[in-house]
């Protein structure tokens, strides 16, 4: 089992910048790739950026270029930073991590942004 706690949400004008972070406990060593993703209202929940153990990256095309995914992985933790907020931004956003065959999900942080 693993446990995903995140953090860092919050509202914010377009245009600015957040950083969400994602600790995760519990067998953190099965973990292998982690992500974020993001459910906005009355729409699927959608991949934002992913990494992998190694530190390999892939990103949403909506969001290159604006949002960095980093993780350490002596700490066990996942983070994402967000430049150049734009309203279409606006979800919650969800933390990630696949284990073997298994996928964990944290409880979701929200982030607002305004025009």
């Amino acid at each position: 089992q693993v446990q995903l706690v995140e953090s860092g949400g919050g509202l914010v004008q377009a245009g600015g910048s957040l950083r969400l972070s994602c600790a995760a406990s519990g067998n953190v060593f099965s973990i292998a790739p982690m992500g974020w993703y993001r459910q906005a209202a009355g729409k699927q929940r959608e991949l934002v950026a992913r990494i992998t153990r190694g530190g390999t990256t892939n990103y949403a095309d909506s969001v290159k270029g604006r949002f960095t995914i980093s993780r350490d992985n002596a700490k066990n933790t996942v983070s994402l930073q967000m430049n150049s907020l734009k309203p279409e931004d606006t979800a919650v956003y969800y933390c990630n991590a696949a284990a073997g065959p298994f996928e964990y999900w944290g409880q979701g942080t929200q982030v607002t942004v305004s025009s």
